[in-house]
């Protein structure tokens, strides 16, 4: 399992609430891994320069075809904002066909909570 640590692109402000969001996607075969991890290169780049971005983290199984992505956000204006701009938006409309499963949960914490634990985030991904 190879993991991205968690990466602070803007420090959050202290006492203030943040946006978090879990998800985890399953490709259908391991010849659309080498693809799939690729493409999350390029939006794990990209997130670290976007605005109201307070914290990110990746996690790859590979032999599992599994992806996970743990992010905290300013606001769910700034989630979107990430989300709708490429070159996130043509990984996800270019992903969808090689996708078996995606799950994702959002909810808010303390920005002096962050970041959130990888197990709180699968417990979390695990009750949807």
């Amino acid at each position: 399992m190879a993991t991205l640590p968690w990466t602070v692109p803007q420090p959050p402000p202290p006492g203030a609430r943040a946006l978090v969001m879990a998800s985890r996607f399953e490709v259908h075969s391991a010849a659309h891994v080498p693809r799939f991890l690729v493409k999350s290169l390029l939006a794990w780049k990209q997130v670290r320069s976007t605005p109201g971005a307070y914290g990110v983290s990746l996690v790859a199984q590979p032999w599992k075809r599994t992806f996970w992505t743990l992010s905290a956000w300013e606001s769910d204006e700034a989630l979107r904002a990430y989300a709708t701009t490429e070159p996130h938006r043509s990984i996800m409309t270019g992903l969808g066909p090689v996708m078996k499963d995606a799950l994702f949960v959002r909810w808010e914490v303390a920005t002096d909570d962050l970041p959130v634990t990888w197990e709180e985030a699968r417990h979390r991904l695990a009750r949807r």
